[in-house]
């Protein structure tokens, strides 16, 4: 317990004290995020809250954690993925640019690392993957799961809360399942440096995490959620990951289907995501992010405390728990565009 404690703690002092000296540069240097017809705030901002959060994280895995072979390769992703994010947060790069850097990071993680789903655990009727199944499909879980913490940054406080909750979720349930501690400890790394970011972010924020931030939160979500699924002896383990980022994911699944039906491109920005309909419908953000963080924690509390769920009647739920929430974000809608 002292290796968490440690890790969280150092990850939380230095993302925590780094970032008035970032915030102090960008604001000298003029590297601000303007303000546009997207965004929740109407001052310019620095975006560069990602630096904080990886040095916080990368120093207290160093320093404290346990460089095991699954950790040396999520790492090595981490730092790929941060170069070209980190890069975007400072001058604009291209989406098919990111993407390749999502397939390299990726990559690395799945074919080098072996970090793979091997086992639908009789999902949809499916057990165990053919070799080549296996890495595609994780490939596609690995960069959803990237891209659908990025998507929810949206207002001050929600992706980082979100993070925060879900690293702590996972570190819980691999400790009490005796998984690797080493990834236990790169959780507790990330949440430490998420929450010393948060003091400067949620509320009044003078300072955003940017894709540098949100790219490596989503990245390292994802690889533990695929670690989590295959070294979890329980049938439910599938179900039970896809539980513990129900808003990230039902965010990222509404609003792409919404723009393919729309004829927009499903990389094209807007204002359709759920945070952006609650701050319609009146909701002030530390409100929004209050609620759909326990949002979030209770879905997964209400799949994980139900004994032995058979995946088939798990996937049925999640899917109607989803249905239920864009259902409610439509009538919100309609009751916008009727003000």
């Amino acid at each position: 317990m002292a290796e968490v404690f440690l890790c969280f703690s150092w990850s939380l002092v230095i993302s925590m004290f780094a970032i008035p000296s970032i915030i102090y540069v960008a604001e000298s240097k003029k590297l601000l995020n303007l303000p546009n017809e997207r965004s929740a705030h109407s001052v310019s901002v620095p975006r560069l809250g990602g630096l904080a959060i990886f040095a916080g994280f990368l120093s207290s895995v160093f320093i404290f954690g346990r460089i095991s072979h699954d950790v040396q390769y999520l790492l090595a992703g981490c730092l790929i993925l941060f170069y070209i994010a980190i890069k975007d947060d400072l001058v604009h790069v291209s989406a098919f640019k990111k993407f390749f850097v999502q397939l390299l990071a990726t990559s690395i993680l799945v074919f080098l690392g072996d970090y793979r789903i091997t086992n639908f655990q009789g999902l949809l009727g499916i057990h165990e993957l053919d070799l080549g199944v296996s890495y595609a499909f994780t490939m596609v879980v690995v960069i959803a799961i990237t891209n659908a913490i990025n998507l929810i940054d949206g207002i001050n406080g929600l992706a980082g809360s979100l993070v925060v909750s879900i690293m702590l979720v996972l570190a819980l349930l691999m400790y009490f399942m005796s998984a690797d501690m080493a990834l236990i400890l790169v959780a507790v790394s990330l949440a430490g440096a998420v929450l010393g970011f948060l003091r400067y972010n949620f509320q009044n924020a003078r300072i955003f995490m940017g894709d540098a931030g949100s790219l490596i939160c989503g990245f390292i979500t994802a690889a533990l959620l695929v670690k989590f699924v295959e070294t979890t002896p329980s049938a439910d383990a599938p179900i039970l990951a896809m539980s513990i980022v129900f808003i990230p994911i039902t965010d990222t699944i509404r609003i792409t289907l919404l723009r393919l039906f729309e004829g927009k491109s499903p990389f094209m920005p807007d204002k359709n995501h759920i945070h952006h309909k609650l701050l319609s419908a009146g909701l002030g953000q530390i409100s929004i992010v209050i609620l759909l963080t326990i949002t979030n924690f209770l879905v997964f509390l209400s799949f994980y405390l139900i004994p032995d769920i058979n995946n088939n009647i798990g996937i049925a739920i999640f899917l109607g728990l989803q249905v239920l929430i864009i259902f409610a974000i439509g009538v919100l809608k309609e009751k916008e565009a009727q003000l």
